[in-house]
């Protein structure tokens, strides 16, 4: 079996963007998918997350599709003959990109669409027409009822990451899209593991599939460095920030299981002094483009996200990965730290477990990728400012250096002493506002009157004027008037 790609026998303008690229040797899922794709056989491959599978899928179909080649300009020659199906605007946005480097020197045109932004331009793009379209589900059909996109004519179908497509609710959104296709054609479906779904889907959409598995399911990478730390909750940014420190760490995802906790980490390790952006489901598009192009260019120290960030995305020599919060669900522990250590190179994947949950948690992921998983504990450096904070004494305990602790804790017991001369020595008792004097009133016990004045009401009614007149009729007042009676 070929390892270069210089024996793949491609045509001349795939190979020259290929060496232009720099691609010398094949990983080991596209020295055994590319040449199962040329033949047109479908795929279901298994690969751990960073193997190369965008260059398995891409190549050999552009390959096949360079005999629809044309430079005419009506868009009815470039009917949409591929269709790649990805789970996340992200990963869409990045497998295009591949794709337009590996086209760049061929006729055939490509273009990409997903959510967060607006139709418009997506819909200009599709009527002038394209051989390659890239897409998340639910922009792509809103496209189909539209009319923008018709895809009678496709040929290849390639359902990129489809575990996790299942995860996120996907699977209706699929099965209506690939019913608008036509029942010949290729499909290749590549996926982290083969669950029971995934072997589902393929029964049913797939015509028997060549099954290519490179590495053992949920297995991670040998060339990434793992530790469990035990840190509790308060204290695990401080426990990252050594980390980095510590490590000389410039660059590092940080991955947390909530978008609000995601917003407030980065705010916060922000205030810390590092350069921290964040990338979660609650930002538009246009601002999740720009956090992981500044991430990409190395203008943020820390890129704090979500599991939308976990799947796919290649940023090369990225050197850590921290799990801030342990994956509620273990398979996206390995495609978390799949973030690092890609192609080969060496990476360190960290991750703090707090209480009992996390304990669980961590169980799942040591189940899942059969290794023995031991909690270490973090040593603090004493690196944090002296001073009172909430609770004195026991903050004098962890941060203050033993000396000056101790004295303080010391003074704070004994009475206040005086010197020879008189005068009060210092002491660090705090001051306290004097008591406030006693009314002697209100200690006095209750005290019953010996004999209760007669109410308001009786005075009154003994008071009547006239004899023969009841006490329940009022007598008219005299009163000043104003004109004469004649």
């Amino acid at each position: 079996m070929t390892s270069s790609f210089s024996n793949l026998s491609l045509a001349e303008p795939l190979a020259r963007a290929v060496a232009e690229m720099g691609y010398e040797t094949m990983t080991p899922i596209q020295a055994q998918a590319i040449p199962v794709v040329l033949s047109g056989q479908d795929v279901m491959g298994a690969a751990q997350t960073g193997t190369g599978k965008t260059a398995a899928f891409s190549l050999p179909l552009l390959q096949r599709m360079l005999k629809h080649e044309n430079s005419s300009t009506s868009p009815a020659r470039h009917p949409v003959r591929a269709l790649v199906l990805l789970p996340t605007r992200e990963l869409a946005d990045q497998v295009a990109q591949q794709i337009k480097l590996y086209a760049k020197y061929t006729n055939l045109r490509s273009t990409v669409v997903f959510g967060g932004i607006d139709m418009k331009p997506q819909t200009l793009e599709l009527k002038k027409g394209v051989e390659v379209l890239v897409a998340t589900p639910g922009r792509l059909l809103d496209h189909i009822e539209a009319k923008n996109a018709v895809l009678n004519q496709v040929e290849y179908v390639v359902l990129d990451e489809a575990d996790r497509m299942l995860d996120i609710g996907f699977l209706p959104d699929l099965q209506r899209i690939l019913s608008y296709l036509p029942k010949q054609r290729t499909t290749l479906l590549f996926s982290a593991t083969f669950s029971p779904e995934i072997k589902r889907l393929a029964g049913s959409y797939l015509q028997s599939p060549v099954t290519i598995e490179v590495a053992r399911p949920n297995e991670t990478a040998s060339t990434v460095e793992q530790h469990f730390y035990s840190v509790p909750e308060d204290d695990k940014r401080r426990a990252l920030k050594q980390i980095v420190r510590q490590r000389g760490i410039t660059q590092a995802f940080v991955f947390v299981n909530s978008k609000l906790g995601c917003a407030r980490l980065a705010r916060s390790l922000e205030r810390d002094g590092l350069k921290t952006t964040a990338l979660h489901g609650d930002k538009s598009q246009d601002e999740r483009l720009k956090s992981l192009a500044a991430f990409k260019a190395g203008e943020v120290d820390l890129l704090v996200a979500t599991d939308v960030a976990a799947r796919g995305l290649d940023i090369k020599d990225v050197p850590a990965v921290f799990n801030f919060d342990i994956p509620f669900n273990a398979e996206d522990y390995v495609h978390r730290i799949g973030r690092t250590g890609r192609a080969g190179a060496s990476g360190l994947a960290v991750s703090f477990a707090s209480g009992g949950n996390d304990v669980r948690l961590v169980a799942d992921i040591e189940k899942l990728i059969k290794k023995k998983i031991e909690l270490e504990p973090v040593e603090f450096e004493d690196d944090r400012p002296r001073g009172r904070i909430n609770d004195g004494r026991r903050r004098w305990r962890e941060e203050g250096e033993a000396g000056d602790a101790r004295d303080v804790l010391d003074a704070l017991d004994r009475p206040r002493e005086r010197s020879a001369d008189s005068r009060p020595t210092r002491s660090v008792r705090p001051h306290r506002a004097p008591a406030a004097p006693r009314d002697p009133f209100f200690e006095k016990p209750y005290e019953a009157p010996e004999r209760e004045a007669a109410p308001a009401w009786e005075a009154t009614a003994k008071a009547t004027p006239a004899r023969g007149v009841s006490s329940n009729i009022k007598t008219k007042r005299k009163v000043p008037a104003l004109f004469k009676a004649s």
